[in-house]
């Protein structure tokens, strides 16, 4: 049996946030929807100590290429469109 892993690894920038508070909060919450919402392991991987910056990294598995980035897509829209209070910087993707 075959299987395709997927990941999407987003920079996030919020200018509205002054403090890490304000960051962490923005950001605890859009991992939670995106867990709720997709079959997909999310979590911050990078730029915990700057207030104003996010990195999160989503992955899926699936049982082809087409599915998995149809996966990270959706997680993509998804976060763009539930981001009101910051902007997505840059998307890196990567199905193997």
């Amino acid at each position: 049996m075959s299987y395709r892993c997927g990941t999407i690894v987003l920079e996030l920038f919020f200018p509205d946030a002054h403090t890490l508070k304000d960051k962490r909060s923005i950001v605890r919450s859009l991992i939670a929807k995106i867990r709720l919402t997709f079959n997909v392991s999310v979590a911050e991987v990078g730029h915990q100590g700057l207030w104003q910056r996010a990195q999160i990294a989503v992955a899926v598995v699936s049982a082809n290429s087409e599915e998995a980035d149809k996966s990270l897509t959706a997680v993509l829209g998804f976060v763009e469109a539930n981001l009101s209070a910051g902007l997505v910087i840059s998307a890196e993707r990567e199905i193997m």
